[in-house]
């Protein structure tokens, strides 16, 4: 036991319940650094991350570079994270210089500005071209140039977990891989060159769902060979 001799006169006191002194301590301990924020004033760093994604297309001889540049946000914590800060597009094709240096400022500035910028890929992947579109290697369909762009960005907005993947489940690609066996099987098993080239059947159909050419009828039921969506349920 501790004796604390006084030997000024008292004047006040202050009984100090625990509850008093967890909030006194809490007072004085020192405040919780400020997480970093993605905003308009943000500073660009000297060094940023970047991704290149190639876009080739049957409408034009010479392929498009998209590269998206990322800034680490609140770096060696435990809330570190990557965000979209700046994007470029390159090409010999000079033939769309004008709007896709138009479309990158657009979306650089939508990527700074912060909040919840994965709308982008969905306004884009609607865009459709009045031409017709086209298929990807691997049967999937793209209705334009700018959609191709936005497939692109999406697939680095996966990478970097700002959008989450909602890939099939175990028994959902069992399931698939079943029904193409059973498919190839009752059609013969052969494999023509656009089978080759697309993954999937040659008489495969588009699918509304994934935008691949991969539906197939089996039991009177179109069933997509990709994302694995029935018309049957």
């Amino acid at each position: 036991m501790t004796v604390h001799k006084i030997s000024k006169k008292i004047t006040g006191y202050e009984v100090v319940t625990p509850e008093k002194a967890a909030q006194e301590a809490l007072a004085a301990a020192p405040a919780a650094p400020e997480l970093q924020q993605i905003h308009e004033s943000l500073d660009r760093p000297e060094v940023l991350l970047g991704s290149t994604y190639k876009i080739k297309t049957p409408m034009s001889e010479h392929a498009l570079y998209v590269t998206i540049n990322d800034i680490v946000l609140n770096q060696g914590t435990e809330h570190e994270e990557r965000w979209p800060f700046e994007v470029f597009i390159n090409s010999k094709n000079m033939d769309h210089f004008q709007w896709v240096v138009a479309l990158t400022r657009v979306i650089s500035a939508v990527f700074r500005k912060g909040g919840d910028v994965t709308f982008l890929v969905d306004e884009m992947k609607a865009v459709f071209d009045p031409k017709g579109g086209y298929f990807k290697p691997g049967g999937k369909f793209m209705p334009s140039l700018v959609a191709e762009i936005g497939d692109a960005i999406e697939s680095h907005m996966k990478m970097i977990g700002l959008i989450k993947e909602e890939g099939l489940s175990e028994h959902q690609q069992k399931l698939i891989n079943e029904k193409r066996a059973e498919y190839e099987k009752l059609n013969g098993g052969g494999a023509s060159k656009a089978a080759v080239d697309s993954g999937f059947p040659a008489d495969a159909q588009l699918c509304g769902k994934c935008n691949t050419k991969a539906m197939v009828i089996m039991d009177g039921c179109q069933t997509c060979l990709s994302c694995g969506d029935s018309k049957c349920g």
